[in-house]
């Protein structure tokens, strides 16, 4: 990624954007935006502040940087070293994610210190995620540092229908990096503390229990765990030798200044993401790079949210946020109050089915629940921003849309059976695919074919009918219904 600021420039940059205000919109009596100061102004531990400025003057790159701060013993392990040789074995895809972690390491360096924590935590994305902040795992966990939803929200991470803060790069960081400190505080092991992370404190706890019923050890290499836990923390050494002496291993780091990549912009007013892309002049991908948490076309202000932009298109985003003279939003949102269909509800708020569909992620055959919230273009009558109810507690819930199955009555000797009719050809869907799909449900949930008792009904009309067949005179069937 191309770096094109230096230290002296930057330091004009951080009293420029620590000081200037702009217009939303330009005309007056509107709302202002303050680009905030760098992420990287944190409270330090005593060790660390002492440690801080000079390592930042001292150290050339990050990676002189991390090196400085490795402190977790090294193990000999046949399993590092078989971790390395995959590395080696893959030095384009270990480059790409050398490069992309280039711009989240000082940031995430500057939390380490700030907790006096071993530089080795700050390479743990390598392992969780490939520094990928948009990664989602087949057990569903998300962002660079893959916390599980009910983890994620235990260290208030929001999880909305607007934004995922597993996926916030400083949120995530620091939510992270607390669990770890809380996992060391109550395992007094980093080796364990980071099993922990992967495989679960409980489970972790419980191994160790089993040791020591045993009279066994209970450090990390002499627990039972899984495959993948056993890797873990071998995969993450493998990384850090490979930091610690790149010609040995033959990589070539890139380089990476010792200083702050990206600056927060707070978010005062509705914006929509392609917006905030085209004024920020990023390409699409390095902007999601930077703020992968957002989940719909709009950001709100409403969460006190804030984008990362590299500090040269902070300045390029101020100057045209003050040049904007149009609206900054053309999404909204509105509370349902009545389950319905999509067809009808767009209609209700003239809007096409297909804008409620596609942004709403709705799949065909479903209707919309009552007290859901939608994300809809801004109309005349909706130009306000999102409503801060809607931005904070909005949901969708979705429904099986039931179409009824026309059927008609046979009847014989006063009995009924109902059988489904044709049905009509509704549009979008051939009649045989509808009539196949609700066929087979009812609208209460439960099969709507026969049942046990229908079919021996059917059974028994079709033997009566066969027997009236076989009588040709009326005497002869008063004679059968006798002997019945």
């Amino acid at each position: 990624m191309r770096r094109w600021l230096f230290p002296i420039a930057i330091l004009g940059l951080l009293s420029g954007c620590a000081s200037n205000s702009v217009l939303i919109n330009g005309p007056e009596n509107q709302p202002t935006v303050t680009l905030a100061p760098p992420v990287a102004v944190v409270q330090l531990s005593e060790k660390a502040e002492k440690t801080k400025n000079t390592e930042i003057i001292q150290s050339k790159d990050i990676w002189d940087r991390l090196r400085s701060g490795f402190d977790i013993p090294d193990p000999e392990m046949d399993l590092v070293d078989k971790h390395i040789r995959l590395l080696q074995a893959n030095p384009e895809s270990v480059n790409r994610l050398l490069e992309r972690s280039s711009s989240y390491l000082f940031y995430i360096m500057e939390e380490v210190e700030a907790r006096d924590l071993p530089s080795e935590l700050a390479l743990l994305p390598f392992v969780e995620s490939a520094f990928n902040p948009k990664a989602v795992s087949p057990a569903k966990a998300a962002g660079m540092w893959q916390f599980m939803p009910a983890t994620g929200k235990s260290f208030n991470l929001k999880q909305n229908m607007f934004l995922d803060e597993r996926g916030d790069i400083i949120k995530s960081t620091r939510a992270a990096l607390e669990y770890l400190q809380r996992l060391h505080y109550q395992f007094d092991d980093w080796p364990l503390a980071l099993a922990a992370y992967n495989w679960g404190e409980g489970s972790v706890s419980r191994a160790i229990q089993k040791n020591q019923n045993a009279n066994l050890t209970t450090n990390y290499f002499s627990l039972s765990m899984p495959k993948e836990t056993r890797n873990y923390v071998p995969k993450l050494l493998a990384y850090k030798k490979i930091i610690e002496d790149p010609e040995k291993y033959g990589f070539k780091l890139p380089t990476v200044p010792n200083h702050p990549y990206f600056v927060e912009v707070p978010v005062v007013q509705d914006i929509d993401l392609d917006k905030a892309i085209e004024l920020s002049d990023m390409a699409k991908d390095q902007f999601i790079a930077l703020n992968p948490s957002f989940t719909k076309p709009v950001i709100l202000k409403e969460f006190n949210q804030s984008i990362l932009l590299p500090y040269g298109k902070a300045e390029i985003f101020k100057d045209n946020l003050k040049n904007n003279q149009k609206p900054l939003a053309s999404w909204t949102a509105v509370k349902v109050h009545k389950t319905d269909t999509v067809e009808k509800i767009a209609q209700q708020i003239q809007v096409t089915p297909a804008d409620i569909r596609l942004v709403n992620n709705i799949p065909n055959g479903m209707k919309i629940r009552s007290g859901s919230s939608l994300l809809i273009p801004k109309k005349i009558e909706h130009l306000g921003d999102v409503d801060a109810d809607i931005a904070q507690n909005g949901l969708l819930i979705l429904e099986k849309d039931f179409i009824p199955v026309p059927v008609k009555m046979n009847c014989r000797d006063k009995k009924c059976i109902a059988t489904p009719s044709k049905l009509p050809n509704y549009s979008g869907n051939s009649s045989k695919g509808l009539q196949k799909a609700n066929i087979s449900e009812s609208s209460n949930g439960k099969s709507a074919s026969p049942n046990k008792n229908e079919k021996k009904q059917s059974k028994s009309l079709k033997k009566s009918n066969n027997q009236d067949k076989s009588v040709k005179n009326p005497s002869t069937k008063k004679e059968l219904d006798s002997k019945k």
